[in-house]
């Protein structure tokens, strides 16, 4: 997220399952890696910037953010020798339920 311009801190936490559930991340869209920004809005797991960038830049009316459910081969931060899972970028809306933002098709959808 930096190499992108973001500002990022790291904070672990002794309770990461307590966290996310605080956060509202259903347990069946958890991943490796949770991030919030300044405005509260939560990101689950290996988001393509470009899509946390697009959410920032004009955020969906009662939603708390994007998650990625899993960690899927190919997905920024889980390259492995150019292999590639399709998988989809979800809208965490604030009632907890989770709504397709993005489909990523290929590694090209991610740039």
């Amino acid at each position: 997220m930096t190499s992108h311009g973001a500002h990022t801190k790291i904070q672990h936490s002794d309770n990461l399952a307590g966290l996310k559930a605080d956060l509202g991340i259903p347990a069946n869209a958890r991943s490796c890696h949770t991030a919030v920004s300044d405005s509260g809005y939560v990101f689950e797991g290996h988001i393509p910037a470009k899509f946390i960038q697009q959410f920032l830049s004009k955020p969906v009316l009662d939603a708390k953010g994007l998650v990625v459910p899993g960690m899927p081969v190919g997905s920024p931060g889980m390259e492995y020798n150019d292999q590639f899972m399709p998988y989809v970028v979800y809208l965490l809306k604030s009632d907890g339920e989770l709504e397709v933002f993005e489909k990523v098709n290929s590694l090209a959808d991610q740039s």
